[in-house]
């Protein structure tokens, strides 16, 4: 089953802003392009993924997507995560993928054989939705959607919900997936300091959000 990974990013500058209290202009923007190279890394040691496409209007991001091998496509209205990953879902219908995964640019613990066992258990069935809810379990981390234009995403407050409405009204089956390192993404202080404890335990993990983080405090 033919699958292409969607991750929009916003521009670097502009991320983030809900930690703008804790966290200067700078290390902000420091930390929002190493979240997104951690998760290239990881999107790209996926092995049930075909192929990446990025939408960003950053150029920043762009040169890094390319460097993993992963195709840019451009973010010109910059409206949003869910009209960016419109641009993406209509990139994969224009190129016969049978399928999509819609990641955030700020989970950086994303594990590639989590997203594998993933795309695996939904290969054998027919067209549905997979919600990878956020901690809170209110909003939506990542969405897999089979075939890609099966529902429109409608990412932010409540996504949670209106995915799962979206499935029913399209009458396709939809599961959740609470993948653990694809719920933990970064909004907040509390959420920066959760990822921080993980990495403390596990050296190997997110090198470039680690050195990220040591910029502000050891990790």
């Amino acid at each position: 089953m033919k699958t292409l990974a969607i991750l929009p990013v916003k521009a670097f500058g502009a991320a983030k802003q809900r930690l703008s209290p804790d966290v200067g202009p700078d290390p902000r923007r420091a930390l929002a392009e190493a979240m997104v190279s951690d998760v290239l890394a990881a999107l790209a040691a996926a092995e049930r993924l075909d192929a990446i496409v990025v939408v960003t209007a950053d150029e920043h991001a762009a040169g890094r997507a390319r460097a993993t091998g992963a195709h840019v496509l451009a973010d010109a209205a910059q409206a949003g995560q869910s009209p960016a990953a419109e641009i993406g879902i209509a990139y994969a219908v224009a190129h016969g993928y049978d399928r999509v995964a819609l990641v955030p640019g700020d989970a950086p613990l994303l594990d590639p054989a989590e997203l594998d066992g993933l795309l695996e258990r939904a290969a054998s069935d027919g067209p549905g939705v997979a919600i990878v809810p956020d901690r809170h379990g209110t909003g939506t981390n990542a969405l897999l959607l089979q075939p890609p234009d099966v529902i429109a995403p409608s990412f932010g407050p409540g996504s949670f919900a209106r995915h799962r409405a979206g499935a029913r009204a399209a009458g396709v089956a939809a599961h959740v997936e609470p993948l653990p390192t694809l719920v933990l993404d970064v909004d907040t202080k509390a959420d920066l300091e959760r990822v921080a404890s993980v990495l403390a335990e596990r050296p190997g993990l997110a090198p470039n959000t680690r050195a990220a983080l040591a910029e502000r405090a050891p990790v």
